[in-house]
């Protein structure tokens, strides 16, 4: 259903470009009276600021909900480390529904191409992620989070996060470092606080901020004291780091090789990006309420064209007495309409820019879990709801532009 409702925008921006490009045709090659349109928008100051404001209204709805779906996808494509490389259970979808076995780890552990420390120690970590169900702060109800159980290793394979407040959790003691958007979400997430989850009670002992990626939605603790706090037999993925690409690509393909190991590797970067798929829907409901909106937004301009045409007759009488040609003041009234949808647009992707920045949860699709990131306004976001906005003003203008274009001249010079 999203790739027919793209189809439909793709073919109706194309008609959009003929008609544009019919308008410059006429605007080189015939006089048109842009000077006469020009007043007119300024005389009729109510109708004109009534269409801006609809088109303006439309655009900002749209910008802002496909800003969501860009913050959802770039707080995943943020995440990872191009030299590290994730192994998961082949067949599953997310870290939350796979399984490493303790013996295939201590096999990967001695693979000839991880990485070494200065102390000669593999680079390589296996991380446990559990799902818990904790409340929120305001609304009292209820929502899933991702924990991950991480080794020290595990947290310097990671850079991207950094310790804001607090201290970093000691094993053994029941202590979970949190993220600094999940702390402005769920209750009890304060450093000291704490909360209980199965019938267990762990501490927050700090607060961390991964710089706008997926560790956002994540609580950090201890990854053996996870293990056997919540009844884990196996591990959830393994995440190690390479000497350089092409040792990375020989590892992979001996994992993906091995008949011994139901694993499935590929680089930590490749698998955050692939867990983008909660995007989908929210696109979808833009494209879904930009269609339906600018179906109002085209008959709303189609009506302030129609009025103006209506409002207008004897002067359009007047121009063709003056020698302009019906195809010329199709042009002009095109024009004039595509002119007001434009700056529609652009007061609609200012009014977007508010939301820019605004930290927002939903439930990921592959985890399960809360996902918190947030609203991006990008330049090509914003060049979307400008061409967005000229489809509108051009297809809400046309009909009422050939109609003062077959205006007879006699009878639009009798009108009252």
């Amino acid at each position: 259903m999203g790739y027919l409702i793209q189809i439909l925008a793709m073919t109706l921006a194309g008609l959009t470009a003929l008609v544009l490009l019919f308008t410059l045709y006429m605007a080189l090659t015939s006089p048109i009276p842009f000077l006469y349109n020009i007043r007119s928008v300024f005389v009729r100051w109510r109708a004109t600021l009534a269409t801006i404001a609809g088109i303006a209204l439309v655009v900002g709805v749209y910008v802002s909900v496909q800003a969501m779906a860009v913050g959802l996808e770039k707080s995943s494509q943020n995440t990872g480390d191009p030299r590290n490389v994730m192994i998961v259970r082949k067949g599953s979808t997310a870290e939350s529904s796979s399984q490493v076995t303790r013996e295939q780890f201590k096999f990967i552990n001695y693979l000839p191409q991880i990485a070494r420390d200065d102390k000669g120690q593999p680079l390589i970590s296996a991380d446990v992620v559990v799902l818990l169900s904790l409340p929120r702060k305001e609304n009292g109800g209820e929502a899933n989070v991702l924990l991950r159980g991480v080794s020290p290793i595990g947290m310097n394979l990671r850079p991207q996060v950094a310790l804001v407040e607090g201290r970093w959790f000691t094993p053994g003691r029941r202590e979970v470092v949190v993220s600094r958007r999940l702390a402005a979400r769920f209750a009890n997430f304060a450093v000291g606080d704490k909360f209980k989850t199965g019938g267990k009670e762990l501490t927050v002992s700090g607060v961390m901020d991964g710089a706008n990626t997926a560790f956002d939605s994540e609580i950090w603790m201890d990854a053996d004291e996870s293990r056997a706090l919540f009844d884990r037999e196996n591990y959830s993925s393994v995440l190690l780091r390479v000497d350089d690409p092409a040792a990375g690509k020989v590892l992979i393909d001996r994992i993906e090789s091995d008949k011994r190991l139901p694993l499935r590797a590929l680089p930590e970067v490749d698998y955050y990006n692939s867990q983008t798929k909660t995007a989908g829907p929210i696109k979808f409901i833009g494209y879904f309420l930009a269609m339906a909106m600018s179906v109002g937004a085209i008959f709303a301009a189609m009506n302030t064209m129609y009025a103006s045409v209506g409002a207008r007759t004897r002067e359009i009488g007047t121009l063709r007495v003056l020698g302009y040609r019906r195809l010329p003041i199709l042009a002009s009234f095109l024009i004039e309409g595509a002119f007001l949808s434009f700056a529609g647009g652009v007061l609609g992707c200012l009014l977007s820019f508010v939301m820019h920045g605004y930290s927002i949860g939903t439930m990921s699709l592959q985890s399960y879990s809360e996902t918190v990131f947030q609203f991006r306004i990008t330049p090509g976001l914003v060049a979307q709801g400008l061409i967005f906005s000229v489809i509108v003003g051009i297809w809400g203008s046309l009909l009422p532009a050939i109609r003062a274009a077959r205006l007879p001249v006699i009878v639009a010079l009798k009108s009252l």
